[in-house]
């Protein structure tokens, strides 16, 4: 009831312009991405991310400066086809700064960065292939998609990976962003719906270093542009109905160049072990509420036990059976939750594996 007449907008966006329409998309105090647009000339937008402006935002809106002082510069640090206005127009994906330069306490970008200098990453080449799941409500922010107002479903079994007006709900949503992330040049390798009605998933990857983070990041933002245009709420709560009805997570795929090589699972059962010492240094860093997810049920494991093991989806660590089988590949670290900074993640998944 709020959305505006597409074909007249339509009408607008296709007036001819020698300018490029930029959206600086930034990251606010939760951990979740806005964004405000510029004009910029197209001759400086092709000299490269470096050579864009900075530029400034208020703060004090966003949780992330004082009244008096509610300057935050934004510094470009990717760039993007736009795919809601088309054109040359780009979006510019940003962090965050204060005034003398200093990363803002919420700018997890910049040390994600320098952990991966310091573990040489240059050389290790870590793969990343991130597992983003959400959930869709309708706009009264409390019925998932498909669900019966004030009820329930059907048990969960048939809606994973399926088709049916009674068993696929949203699926406008999934086809539309995939599309939109593929045109904006994310590596996005696949979709699909998941175990919970109303529930999906993409994948981003395989994608190295700090790029995976940041492919997540703005993809997350394509998707809030979405379900705009749809009527619909998205939803990264790792948990967003409680009892039998899965959750939320963003299971991060893994590997270097040691592990993709012959012999290489040795080096992943070195980096599980590694893994198991520091397993409350990783839950407290996957994620806000996770604990509702991480039970022991649902394709978990328990939030307070670490374990590994060969195609097991009840594992802290699955180690794909192809893996075991060639001797070399990726794990999958499936503790993170869905609303897990993607900044902070990889790169102590990275740090803990190479270290």
């Amino acid at each position: 009831k709020y959305a505006m007449d597409q074909a007249v907008l339509d009408k607008y966006a296709a007036l001819p312009r020698d300018k490029i329409q930029a959206e600086y998309v930034f990251i606010d105090a939760d951990c979740t991405a806005r964004s405000k647009c510029r004009t910029l000339d197209a001759a400086r937008v092709k000299q490269g991310v470096d050579r864009l402006p900075k530029w400034t935002y208020d703060g004090s809106s966003t949780g992330q400066a004082p009244g008096d002082d509610s300057e935050v510069i934004i510094v470009p640090r990717a760039v993007y086809k736009d795919p809601f206005r088309g054109g040359d127009n780009i979006l510019v994906l940003c962090d965050t700064y204060d005034p003398e330069g200093n990363p803002l306490p919420t700018n997890s970008r910049a040390p994600a960065v320098a952990k991966f200098e310091a573990g040489n990453a240059a050389a290790e080449k870590p793969w990343y292939g991130l597992e983003q799941e959400y959930t869709l409500f309708n706009l009264d922010g409390v019925t998932p998609l498909g669900w019966p107002v004030g009820g329930f479903p059907k048990p969960q079994g048939p809606y994973y990976c399926g088709a049916g007006a009674d068993k696929s709900f949203g699926r406008a949503v999934s086809d539309a962003h995939y599309a939109a992330c593929l045109y904006a040049g994310l590596e996005v390798s696949g979709t699909n719906a998941e175990v919970m009605p109303g529930q999906w998933e993409y994948q981003i990857g395989p994608s190295v270093g700090i790029d995976a983070a940041d492919q997540l990041t703005i993809s997350r933002y394509i998707l809030d542009r979405i379900c705009e245009d749809l009527g619909v709420i998205v939803s990264i709560d790792p948990k967003p109905i409680s009892g039998d009805w899965n959750g939320a997570g963003c299971h991060m795929n893994f590997s270097t160049e040691s592990t993709r090589k012959a012999g290489g699972l040795k080096t992943i059962e070195e980096m599980c072990e590694k893994l198991g010492k520091k397993h409350q240094e990783h839950i407290a860093a996957y994620g806000e509420g996770n604990e509702r997810r991480l039970t022991g049920d649902c394709e978990t494991a328990d939030i307070n036990t670490f374990s590994w093991g060969v195609a097991d989806r009840g594992c802290s660590i699955r180690v794909p059976r192809d893996t075991a089988a060639e001797g070399c590949g990726y794990l999958e670290d499936r503790r993170p939750s869905s609303n897990v900074d993607p900044y902070v993640a990889t790169a102590l998944l990275f740090e803990t594996c190479t270290n």
